[in-house]
């Protein structure tokens, strides 16, 4: 369990330095002055990137408990 949340936590860090440009995004916004606007647009995609993930863990999570529910109900009826 415990290599299962260090995992985690690693696989979390490691997103935090990630660059979520496409390659032309990326040369178009590096070509200008302003790295402001490159680093919001990074931001952004960043953002987009992550409700996906949350979708996808959310239902995973409605399965597992639901299949969970299911099995405890199943040991509790063959006891009785």
């Amino acid at each position: 369990m415990k290599r299962k949340i260090g995992f985690l936590i690693l696989m979390t860090i490691s997103f935090l330095n990630t660059r979520a440009q496409c390659a032309m995004c990326r040369a178009v916004l590096e070509s200008g002055e302003d790295q402001s606007a490159a680093e919001a647009i990074n931001d952004g995609i960043m953002f987009l990137m992550v409700v996906p993930y949350i979708l996808v863990a959310t239902i995973g999570y409605i399965v597992y408990r639901t299949y969970n529910k299911s099995k405890k109900r199943r040991n509790i009826d063959e006891v009785v």
